[in-house]
């Protein structure tokens, strides 16, 4: 059962009365398919009750001007996001990712996504009183925040925001330069006190990832995921023993940037690179090393009546235990990334795909996941 979602109420008033004071400064070949099918194919976070749909929707750029968009938002970029978040429920996807800092202030933004989401879940329970959806947030670990309490206030500026007095999952956005104890502390109070129903970290390395766990644990809490970046082209939760530690432990493990921010999709070219900042990770160079493995991927979807973008993210759920949040910025990308859910790359293309991979070198990741 999820979480009772509000749009109203005494609680969420106090908190969004306190926003105030304490706002962070800081289409495819083949139809998806039905969503009655991809509700069934549910899968658990973690140890915890809280099931979600096999794939989710990534909500990154939505307001966002200082990474996506290119550095602009508009009455159409708004449209075109309300229209991915309503073609992903049509399709049956109803897991969401949002943070704090996305579109916020703190990072430059327009609008924050977390009030878009938000906004958007309102509108469609209007029309649907038994609508619902698993909405995932996070907690940015700015270095003036410190102890338990700093997680308990975020959570409920971010809980006014998106206009709801409990989220599905909350999770630490990174690692706090100054320790972790106090914010895991926090996760831990925010479930007790039925604000969330799980809670996750980002971005933790495989020693930062045990110690969560650990912690949590004694509280009678399971730490529920761990969202880093993970696609084909980026295997280092392979390589730094944070996959392994999610399957030992039974940490879901979120995949973000699943796509590698459009690379993997065929789109670029050496002459056609991505602009904006991703045109600095997404070089010439580094397109024209992958042209051999996107064909092989545009080949491969061929085979199985599927899209070269549905074909990245099927590998990652071949993976197991693995739920990847690509990021839609209209209705055609969401209906894109639901036709990867219902079917399966054979055990021969996916050791084929890694293995051409493997002779790429890899990107550069975020830079936290190295603290």
């Amino acid at each position: 059962m999820m979480a009772t979602h509000v749009t109203s109420g005494a609680g969420l008033s106090v908190f969004c009365q306190r926003e105030s004071i304490h706002r962070v400064r800081a289409v495819a070949s083949e139809r998806p398919p039905a969503p009655s099918k991809i509700e069934e194919e549910k899968v658990k976070l973690g140890g915890s009750d809280l099931r979600v749909t096999r794939l989710g929707i990534g909500a990154w750029s939505w307001g966002d001007t200082s990474y996506w968009n290119n550095f602009q938002w508009d009455d159409r970029k708004l449209k075109d996001a309300k229209s991915a978040f309503s073609a992903s429920v049509d399709c049956g996807i109803t897991f969401f990712d949002t943070a704090e800092v996305y579109g916020s202030r703190f990072s430059f933004g327009a609008v924050n996504s977390e009030t878009l989401l938000g906004r958007f879940f309102k509108e469609r329970k209007e029309t649907d009183s038994e609508f619902e959806i698993a909405i995932a947030t996070k907690f940015a670990a700015l270095p003036w925040r410190l102890g338990r309490q700093s997680v308990l206030t975020a959570l409920k500026d971010s809980l006014c925001r998106l206009g709801v007095s409990s989220v599905e999952l909350y999770q630490l956005h990174w690692p706090g330069i100054w320790g972790n104890e106090g914010y895991l502390d926090g996760l831990g109070d925010a479930v007790e006190q039925g604000l969330v129903k799980a809670v996750g970290v980002s971005n933790y390395s495989e020693r930062r990832l045990r110690d969560a766990y650990e912690r949590l644990k004694k509280r009678g809490i399971p730490l529920a995921s761990n969202q880093v970046n993970y696609s084909l082209i980026y295997r280092a939760p392979e390589e730094n023993g944070v996959k392994a530690a999610c399957d030992e432990l039974g940490i879901t493990l979120i995949a973000y940037s699943p796509i590698a921010q459009g690379a993997l999709t065929g789109k670029y070219t050496p002459e056609n690179p991505p602009t904006g900042p991703r045109g600095r990770i997404y070089t010439p160079e580094f397109l024209t090393k992958l042209q051999p493995l996107l064909k092989r991927i545009k080949d491969i979807g061929e085979n199985h009546s599927k899209t070269p973008t549905q074909v990245v993210l099927n590998w990652l759920i071949a993976q197991e235990n693995v739920v990847p949040i690509p990021g839609a910025k209209n209705a055609e990308q969401a209906k894109e990334f639901a036709g990867a859910l219902g079917w399966r790359l054979t055990s021969e293309e996916i050791d084929e795909l890694r293995s051409m991979a493997l002779e790429i070198q890899s990107v550069i990741g975020f830079p936290v996941e190295k603290l």
